[in-house]
């Protein structure tokens, strides 16, 4: 009986191959921009205990509700793996002592867990880089944290990439503002989408980013947020405006973004491009002030901002780009007596820089240096037993069919003819 062959579970998927390479580059573009800003790197648990997310993101949100990852251990202890990345960061920073020591920037980058439908751009086993400014209520805060998010986005060739900006203002405003809302809400509450039903009485603000089309004409006349916020929290949105402008990045004023989690404070805004369909945001985040106290640690300002990994590549592959890595230099060998010598001029070709494929196939001289050129390499390093014999090595650089003899081990101790012929190989 042939058993079923094991695939990937539904929304987690594999990346390898030149797809990774994609990665990569994200990757070391987020070290390279956050890293001149003086962001830390910051690694917490994928899981953490279940009361963490319910009390940080809240007991209101679809994340709690519907899609958290949710399990009891042997201990009889409630974990979940983590579907955001901001309450683990705060849950470290409280239990390291860290936030007592002045402003802390950090920043992380891991799989994220969600049960929810999986489509382009969105798996159950996501990717998020985010960033996270805490100790500071200065709007300037806000401003570095927005602009590093749209300098990291910007060079990577996304289509129309618009920033949306808003203030959910403190607590204080958006109870006064919901209140409002429900008011308006509550006459049409048979004409709402079923969805925005059940939120009417659980968690009215989320309403605001339905995309039901009957739903979205009645919230045309609803009051708006901004219309509630303190003179304070008004005075601190123009600032975080004037500060944007006098960078030069530009922004669209979206009074219904409200973000998904109930921990934001003030400063909320997303990232979209025109090229995702219904799932428009490549980046999200905002103040949350409110947060760390709320976690059990002091009271705490606090700017960071979320993007989803796997939508930039989506993105990236649907215009074409891509990345490939070609050996500089492939050691092809048969016969026994080659083993050693192989093993040793790829060792030191390596100690160079070099990146050297050893090929361990044992086909056929020639198969091997046909795949050698498949591969892109620069150069092949050519061993039979006549040359363990001669220690006088061939070296064929194939993008010039020149070849020529090599001494060993002297010819290949000294790093900078290597260097230089990989970059410019030499021509008959």
């Amino acid at each position: 009986m042939t058993s079923t062959p094991f695939q990937a579970s539904r929304g987690t998927r594999d990346i390898w191959g030149e797809e990774i390479l994609l990665w990569q580059a994200l990757e070391q573009r987020a070290r390279d921009i956050l890293g001149r800003a003086n962001y830390q790197e910051i690694r917490t648990p994928i899981f953490e205990v279940t009361e963490l997310f319910s009390r940080g993101i809240g007991e209101g949100t679809d994340i709690v509700n519907k899609e958290m990852y949710t399990f009891t251990d042997r201990g009889n202890r409630s974990l979940t793996l983590r579907p955001e990345g901001t309450a683990g960061v705060v849950r470290s920073l409280i239990e390291h002592k860290r936030l007592s020591q002045g402003v802390v920037r950090c920043w992380y980058l891991g799989p994220m867990f969600r049960y929810e439908r999986p489509q382009a751009g969105r798996q159950r086993q996501f990717h998020q880089l985010g960033v996270e400014l805490f100790g500071s209520a200065d709007p300037r805060a806000d401003v570095e944290v927005i602009a590093l998010g749209l300098e990291f986005l910007q060079p990577l060739a996304l289509p129309s990439l618009t920033l949306e900006l808003n203030s959910v203002g403190d607590p204080e405003d958006r109870q006064r503002y919901q209140a409002a809302l429900v008011e308006y809400l509550t006459p049409y509450v048979q004409d709402l989408d079923p969805d925005s039903q059940v939120r009417l009485t659980k968690n009215p603000l989320r309403i605001l980013d339905s995309k039901h089309p009957t739903t979205q004409a009645i919230l045309a006349t609803a009051p708006q947020l901004p219309q509630y916020l303190s003179k304070d929290a008004h005075a601190h949105f123009e600032q975080v405006q004037a500060g944007l402008t006098a960078l030069g990045w530009s922004y669209v004023l979206n009074p219904r973004l409200v973000r998904g989690l109930d921990y934001y404070t003030r400063t909320a805004f997303e990232i979209t491009t025109t090229d995702l369909g219904a799932q428009a945001a490549v980046a999200g985040g905002g103040r949350y002030d409110r947060l760390v106290q709320q976690l059990g640690g002091p009271d705490t300002p606090a700017v960071g901002w979320a993007i989803g990994l796997e939508r930039l590549v989506a993105l990236w592959q649907k215009q074409g780009v891509s990345f490939t890595v070609a050996p500089d230099i492939t050691v092809v060998a048969v016969g026994e007596a080659t083993a050693n010598l192989s093993l040793q001029i790829s060792h030191m070709l390596r100690q160079h820089g070099l990146r050297v494929e050893m090929d361990v196939s044992q086909s056929s001289l020639s198969k091997q240096i046909k795949r050698a050129d498949r591969l892109g390499s620069k150069a092949c390093v050519i061993l039979g037993e006549t040359e363990v014999a001669t220690k006088q090595i061939p070296v064929k650089w194939l993008a010039t069919g020149v070849q020529e003899l090599v001494p060993f081990p002297s010819g290949f101790a000294d790093p900078q003819p290597w260097q230089y012929k990989c970059h410019h190989p030499p021509v008959a």
